[in-house]
């Protein structure tokens, strides 16, 4: 361990992180609204990654920034602690997502507000007929409904941090043999975490494969990979590989070409999304490698004056807060859902479930982030405070004494 000193200053926010951060929190509550049809211009429907693929990136570059400097200043161990402990925060808010969704969609669905089975939308019945047996399981991340599962993962590729971080001390080309090995496992069906007690299922977004975009994220902030050379070549690889995956991608071009539904089940397994597949990474790559020139050097393009720069500025705001954003918009997602079950599906009515989305997206991001100025030790400090004399007023003087 390092030797006890003066605590590191606190790394300034990159604009970048946030920024992208906050525009994949927006995209998973409109993806994740059921019958939502601005889900067909997502980018999930253009190409081979999304917004999963956002979060978990900028995640591990997020964590560079906030674990990295521990390890580095005080010692593998409070490095591995910090780390464990945001596990943790994860964990709790993994169940407290699921059962306050799975509550409130067993009370729509008893109350029959639309008639329809909200607890069956989910899959969520068996959890209902048997909690004796699935709430242990919930407890013990053995039970992990498909919608619930970003998190899991998330926290489980947290735990692998610190032994990342071992390997790096010894050589850096250790972790990449590590998450390189783990990926292929996971691509080859090797390894997985079961998702359910009474089937085979496992989790849909298998961890051992997701790391490796994790740990890429990580690498990146935190120096264990270089920054990539900006070039035309450069440039125009990346635009050819979106342009190329878009036909096997965009599901109207396919049905539209038999020959393309054809080859985009050929390539299937490359573009897999639980174990993470070769072609979603290579996606993904080419696609932040052009995001990343687009902003520029250190964001400076988004540090931007005027309408645009406010816009710019609540997006960030919301990547900033991106866990409670996350465990908001989950919830408020299927939420979303219901309100459109009952006023009906047209442009209007999904313009409107949208915007309370974003709303209810950015309030949360707002309020959290007051919350964490703990203003009520500003309010404290400012009450204790001595009066002082007003501008322009003297100090009277003490009378002097015999």
């Amino acid at each position: 361990m390092s030797p006890a000193g003066t605590p590191p200053r606190a790394r300034p926010r990159d604009p970048r992180l946030d920024f992208f951060r906050g525009l994949a929190m927006f995209i998973i509550v409109m993806a994740h609204t059921p019958g939502n049809v601005w889900t067909l211009w997502i980018p999930a429907r253009f190409g081979f990654s999304d917004a999963a693929e956002i979060f978990v990136f900028c995640s591990g570059m997020a964590s560079a920034i906030a674990f990295g400097g521990t390890f580095a200043s005080r010692g593998w161990i409070l490095g591995a602690v910090r780390t464990l402990f945001r596990v943790w925060q994860v964990y709790w808010a993994h169940i407290g997502a699921f059962l306050v969704t799975a509550a409130l969609m067993a009370v729509l669905t008893a109350a029959e507000v639309t008639g329809k089975d909200y607890v069956d939308r989910l899959n969520l019945w068996p959890f209902f007929t048997d909690p004796a047996t699935n709430l242990p399981a919930l407890l013990t991340l053995s039970y992990v409904p498909n919608y619930f599962d970003i998190l899991p993962m998330y926290l489980v590729i947290l735990a692998m941090l610190p032994l990342a971080v071992a390997l790096a001390r010894v050589h850096v080309g250790l972790v990449a043999v590590a998450a390189g090995t783990l990926w292929l496992a996971a691509n080859l069906g090797q390894v997985a975490l079961p998702a359910e007690p009474w089937s085979e299922r496992t989790w849909f977004f298998n961890p051992f494969g997701w790391q490796l975009l994790f740990f890429t994220g990580f690498g990146f902030m935190a120096g264990w990979l270089p920054a990539p050379r900006v070039s035309g070549r450069g440039i125009a690889v990346a635009v050819a590989i979106l342009i190329l995956s878009l036909p096997f991608a965009y599901f109207r071009l396919r049905h539209a070409v038999p020959f393309l539904d054809e080859a985009a089940g050929e390539l299937r397994p490359l573009t897999a999304k639980s174990p993470f597949g070769l072609l979603r990474y290579v996606h993904f790559l080419a696609l932040a490698y052009l995001a990343w020139i687009a902003v520029g050097v250190n964001g400076v393009r988004l540090r931007v004056e005027g309408r645009s720069g406010r816009v710019v500025a609540v997006i960030r705001k919301v990547g900033q807060q991106s866990l409670a954003v996350f465990v908001t918009g989950i919830v408020l997602a299927q939420l979303l859902g219901v309100l459109l079950d009952l006023i009906g599906r047209g442009p209007l009515q999904t313009l409107a479930a949208n915007l309370l989305g974003m709303a209810g997206v950015i309030a949360t991001a707002y309020f959290v982030g007051w919350i964490k100025s703990v203003p009520w030790k500003r309010a404290a400090a400012t009450k204790d405070a001595p009066d002082l004399p007003r501008a322009g007023e003297g100090v009277r003087p003490v009378e002097a004494r015999p």
